[in-house]
């Protein structure tokens, strides 16, 4: 194997084992910042020695042996530091025959603890409410999800320094604050799990509608989102709102593919080619809605979202929507999750079900709402509701009042279109 070649390689293992290896030794050392410190050796070890050595039949339980002998080395100059040496002298040889040992054993077996434990403590403290959303998205996607601070940048479109700042302080403040590396306990677990779920959450959203820069969507956001989706769903099989996340991800991740055409332009839901979903992950996607169903969690506001995606995907065309049945799960949401959006969202839905005019009062109340003031989406709708109405000239304002307020390029330039489109429309009608 070539050195190119064996770099690829690890750079493949790093990005599927790094999360276990952090989690595991976070355990021991008590300081993800440390861990990751950790980790990170075993990363440069593996760069050092495989190119020559070639890539052992088990990468991963290479790097998690590595990253536990340096937590290892840490341990004793932490020890050497702490104390004199003539006080360490004659029973340093008692120290590592016994604490030693019992220490190395806490990384496999202690507490009957396992990898899985592990990562969900990763999880919960990477997602801790101590810190910013940003700083949770970033921290969660550098030790979760294994990508470089530059890569984290080049997906929310910042300075690479701003991520690394964030990611350095969200480290700081875990530790100022004394985070404990451990599952909260339950009374505390819902709101922590709250945190973990937005975090993942507001991942996903940014892949499947970037907010800025050149392309719709970002899927590799999409899938990390979905990925650590999976394995929440694997380490807390209980929790009805981690399936609910999940089947909402699996069925929207379905439809990508048709989402854009050949030149990347976006193709909005009512226009997408069906065949082109997935419908592996639809099949997926709906048998965790099953499971949160089963949990008990139909109320929940993940698990809504997820039914109300499961109506497009379970109609063969766009005809199909039973549009009356999504107002409905809009009217419920809005009861758990209430938001200027989630009333937007639900105009749309009644302006299919019920006509564009109901719709327009709708969104004519949502005018003067302070948190939609520049959102784009806004007079989008109310641009699409007005040329249903065949108020031309009103629609062509507001959709390009809406393309001036996106910072996607591809969002641009599709309200750009219509805004054509309606100009077009009024002059045939003259």
């Amino acid at each position: 194997m070539t050195t190119a070649a064996t770099h690829r390689a690890i750079e493949a293992v790093w990005r599927i084992e790094s999360a276990k290896v952090i989690a595991h030794v976070a355990r021991i050392v008590r300081d993800v910042g440390v861990a990751e410190e950790l980790a990170q050796d075993a990363l440069v070890a593996a760069l050092e020695t495989w190119p020559d050595a070639g890539v052992p039949d088990n990468p991963g339980a290479w790097l998690m042996a590595t990253a536990k002998n340096r937590a290892l080395d840490r341990w004793r100059q932490d020890a050497l530091h702490a104390r004199k040496r003539e006080e360490l002298g004659a029973d340093m040889d008692a120290r590592q025959a016994h604490v030693v040992p019992d220490f190395v054993d806490a990384l496999d077996a202690a507490r009957a603890d396992d990898i899985g434990d592990d990562l969900l403590r990763l999880v919960f403290t990477a997602c801790h409410p101590v810190l910013s959303k940003d700083a949770r998205v970033a921290l969660t996607l550098r030790l979760l999800g294994g990508l470089t601070t530059d890569e984290i940048a080049r997906a929310f479109l910042v300075p690479e320094p701003t991520v690394a700042q964030r990611i350095v302080r969200a480290k700081k403040t875990l530790a100022a604050a004394k985070v404990p590396f451990d599952v909260p306990q339950a009374n505390d677990r819902a709101v922590r799990l709250t945190s973990v779920l937005e975090v993942i959450y507001l991942i996903f959203n940014e892949g499947y509608s970037a907010t800025a820069g050149d392309d719709w969507m970002r899927p590799a956001l999409c899938e990390e989102a979905l990925r650590l989706g999976r394995v929440l769903a694997g380490l807390m099989p209980d929790e009805s709102e981690v399936f609910g996340l999940v089947a909402l991800m699996e069925i929207q991740v379905s439809r990508m593919h048709a989402r854009v055409d050949r030149e990347g332009r976006p193709v909005l839901l009512l226009d997408q080619d069906r065949s082109r979903w997935d419908p592996l992950l639809i099949r997926r996607g709906l048998a965790a809605l099953e499971r949160a169903e089963a949990l008990g969690g139909m109320s929940g506001p993940y698990a809504l979202q997820a039914a109300l995606a499961a109506c497009h995907a379970r109609a063969r065309t766009a005809a199909d929507t039973d549009w009356a049945q999504i107002v409905a799960l809009y009217d419920a949401l809005a009861e758990v999750a209430p938001s200027p959006v989630v009333a937007l969202n639900r105009a749309v839905a009644v302006g299919m079900a019920y006509g564009p005019t109901a719709a327009l009062e709708l969104v004519e109340a949502l005018a003067d709402e302070p948190s939609l003031q520049h959102y784009h989406w806004l007079p989008s709708v109310r641009g699409d509701l007005l040329a249903k109405l065949g108020r031309h000239d009103e629609a062509r304002a507001e959709f390009e009042r809406a393309a001036s307020m996106t910072r996607n390029v591809r969002e641009r330039e599709l309200l750009l279109e219509r805004a054509r489109e309606m100009s077009g429309a009024h002059g045939r009608m003259q």
